[in-house]
């Protein structure tokens, strides 16, 4: 098997033409397709591998591009305005950090408010903890 995957690998086939064939081999019969898309991902050949790719600087680099994409939001064309909103956007971004860090607090305070029932009832619980032996009936 090595031999014939390593034969379907040196032919150099793109991408697309992987996807083509892993298509029909699902219309043709579906274990056809299956072993092509397990062959493809096995000699990753499909996700886009390259030798040394890196996934952590690929998802640096789309936030860096979906940044250019977006961008910063174009002037208004009065500055009044444009220096109001963005004086409201930084006062809701603090808010909302201020509220993230009320929840924590609060689901802190919860957590140790259980985590103290729980230990008070395990100290004011007497006897074994395990299951009691239940008596048998004499005949």
């Amino acid at each position: 098997m090595t031999t014939v995957a390593a034969k379907l690998e040196g032919y150099g086939i793109p991408f697309p033409v992987w996807i083509l064939l892993m298509v029909l081999g699902f219309i043709v019969w579906w274990p056809i397709g299956l072993a092509i898309l397990f062959f493809g991902l096995w000699s990753r050949k499909m996700c886009g591998y390259r030798r040394g790719y890196n996934w952590h600087e690929g998802a640096e680099r789309f936030k860096r591009d979906a940044a250019e994409w977006w961008g910063p939001r174009p002037s208004s064309g009065n500055h009044a305005f444009d220096d109001y909103r963005k004086e409201t956007l930084q006062r809701l971004e603090e808010e909302q950090r201020e509220f993230r860090g009320f929840l924590d607090r609060l689901r802190f305070a919860k957590d140790k408010t259980e985590f103290d029932q729980f230990m008070a009832e395990r100290r004011n619980h007497s006897g074994p903890t395990g299951p009691q032996p239940q008596p048998q009936p004499q005949t």
